[in-house]
């Protein structure tokens, strides 16, 4: 796990090593500081006692105290400086190592699979790269600085307390064991409620986002209410663990100030026994009065350095399944990747299903899909109709390799899709999917997803082929109009015809339309049919719907219940001889007339082969 972490300092592995380094020259000078304050005093005794004169005016005296102070203050301004240093250093590493670990989490997100991301739920990967993250850098802050600062201080202030103080130092070394050992049982009594407490933040970010995504339906049944309660619910589960484990981190205080007082008792105590009696106190030293005053302060350094350590010992217990769960994104390896020698061109749009059996993960109990035999010649029309769940979206999915078959064998252009270089395959399949996504921005800067160098010219061109031309001209800024985020300024059907035409404008052999014309008119979905007929005939479409009206002029149509194909044919075929098509066709189709997607009555389109002439 640290490994992996360490690989994200990077560019800022010199701030890094420069931040424990100041930080050890400031605690250095902060370690003698308290010495030659004590030989100061010393000298000033000295001069009390009459050993020499401290007359004003150029005397030996005064000059001494002169020097001591001149090295005081020198040693002051250094210790700020390296302090200052340190922590600059500090702030740029440490911000500079999150940095690279949001960015390398994204980018590792953007390298995963559908099976990938399923595996982790999209709040689970918010929380990820931002509470988690912001956890694992304050841990990283502390350690390099503070982490540092605590141990070298302590070892600097134990080495003078044992110069100054002799054997009377051993009180303060005597209460490092009790101390560690209270520290780790800290630790093991709160590790696996943190470990508890991020899942349940990760299903808190999941009502969060579902309850923003849904905000419409949600006003419109009048639910906020239920809403209300279902987040107190959750925010109150995570409240009630996080205040059990912070309750048990609470002892951590309480139990350094208690050691912490007993130590500075016991010291006083036995320093002034010490310095009354005129006692050795072991390595030859004679104990004074004015050392014990800088006894104390090294004792102080000691604690505060354990007090500190401490803090940075509860940081780290909270970020350790942080930065757990960080690291399992990214050791996560996507289970879809080019081949090592991949295809780079795709030959034509035909499409072969090869006894074809998918299912979304090894535990799964059933298929999705069961012995899929299909076989597509370039630029056919295809149609696919069948209720829902029975596999319409996983069969198409498997063409652009979103998933891989589990059995069987899926081709492209006659090429097994594993043997393709997998951006490659992807440019030369357009998805317009169920769920149609627009990104804050100007429409030309959404549609110039399907071709980054797409010209004006073009844009307009894919657009009328989408039948989105007519709407956007009555914007007042056109193509230069602002979508907000998630397209929510425009309507549904205008949101369908944008991401067809962003589809179109990547030139693909295969075009594929998952029930993405649900929510136009039939007789904006009839031209829309058209212009694919007269203008991108050797383009395969594959067209799921829910409406035969959107089908019917396929040049085949294929029926799927259960995850198999139960028929296949043209219009006049299936009625003649399939009872789920004619029944859906029947229930859909009124006294000859089709009944639209707003429930009015419109004239029956024109059926016939489209996109197969030149097949």
């Amino acid at each position: 796990m640290i490994k992996t972490l360490m690989k994200c300092i990077r560019e800022y592995k010199v701030s890094t090593i420069l931040s424990p380094i100041f930080v050890t020259f400031e605690v250095v000078l902060e370690c003698l500081l308290p010495f030659f304050i004590a030989e100061l005093l010393g000298y000033m005794e000295g001069a009390r006692l009459g050993e020499h004169s401290l007359q004003l005016w150029g005397t030996e005296g005064m000059y001494g105290i002169g020097q001591y102070a001149c090295i005081l203050i020198a040693m002051a301004i250094a210790s700020l400086a390296c302090g200052m240093l340190s922590g600059l250093f500090c702030a740029k590493a440490s911000a500079g190592f999150a940095k690279n670990l949001r960015k390398d989490l994204y980018y590792k997100v953007q390298e995963f699979s559908f099976e990938n991301i399923d595996k982790f739920s999209t709040p689970s990967l918010v929380t990820r790269m931002t509470t988690d993250v912001t956890n694992v850098q304050m841990s990283f802050m502390m350690i390099i600085r503070v982490a540092v600062r605590s141990p070298m201080m302590m070892i600097f202030s134990v080495v003078m307390a044992f110069i100054m103080g002799g054997h009377l130092a051993w009180i303060f070394v005597g209460v490092i064991p009790p101390l560690a050992a209270i520290l780790f049982f800290i630790m093991w009594k709160t590790m696996p409620l943190f470990r508890r407490v991020f899942k349940k933040y990760d299903n808190l970010n999941e009502s969060i986002q579902e309850n923003i995504s849904g905000i419409r339906v949600v006003k419109s049944y009048v639910r906020e209410d239920f809403e209300k309660q279902k987040f107190d619910r959750a925010a109150t589960d995570v409240q009630k663990d996080f205040t059990k484990a912070e309750r048990i981190l609470a002892w951590n205080n309480p139990v350094m100030q208690f050691f912490f007082y007993s130590v500075l008792s016991t010291v006083l105590f036995l320093g002034s026994y010490f310095v009354l009696a005129e006692t050795d106190v072991g390595f030859g030293i004679t104990l004074k009065y004015t050392d014990i005053s800088q006894l104390i302060v090294y004792g102080m350094q000691i604690l505060m350095s354990l007090m500190m350590f401490s803090m940075v010992f509860a940081m780290i217990v909270i970020s350790v399944e942080s930065a757990r769960r960080i690291c399992e994104v990214l050791k996560e390896q996507p289970t879809l990747h080019s081949p090592e020698n991949p295809v780079h061109e795709v030959a034509d749009g035909s499409i072969d299903f090869e006894d074809v059996s998918f299912k979304y993960s090894a535990a799964a109990e059933k298929d999705v899909l069961e012995h899929i035999d299909l076989h597509i010649r370039s630029g056919e029309t295809i149609g696919v109709i069948g209720g829902t769940g029975v596999g319409k979206t996983s069969l198409v999915n498997l063409i652009s390799r979103l998933y891989d078959a589990t059995e069987g064998t899926v081709k492209v252009g006659g090429r097994d899709v594993k043997e393709y270089d997998l951006e490659a395959l992807r440019n030369q399949v357009a998805v317009v999917l169920q769920k149609n996504v627009l990104f804050s921005g100007t429409i030309k800067e959404n549609l110039r997803w399907g071709d980054p160098n797409a010209t004006d010219e073009e844009l307009e061109a894919a657009c009328k082929l989408a039948q989105a031309d007519e709407f956007i001209q009555t914007f007042p800024k056109k193509y230069d109009t602002y979508i907000e985020q998630g397209g929510t300024n425009v309507s549904g059907g205008q949101k369908q015809r944008l991401c067809i035409a962003r589809a179109l404008l990547k030139k693909p052999k295969i075009l594929i339309l998952d029930d993405s014309t649900s929510a136009v008119d039939t007789h904006t979905d009839a031209l829309i049919r058209k212009a694919f007929r007269d203008y991108i005939p050797s383009t395969t479409k594959i067209i799921i719907a829910q409406r035969t009206s959107s089908v019917e002029d396929a040049d085949r149509i294929v029926i799927m219940d259960a995850g198999k194909i139960v028929a296949v044919g043209t219009h006049e075929e299936l009625l003649n001889t399939n009872d789920i098509y004619t029944e859906v066709y029947t229930t859909q189709n009124k006294g000859g007339k089709a009944v639209s997607s707003f429930g009015e009555m419109g004239e029956p389109e024109e059926s016939g082969k489209g996109g197969g002439e030149n097949a």
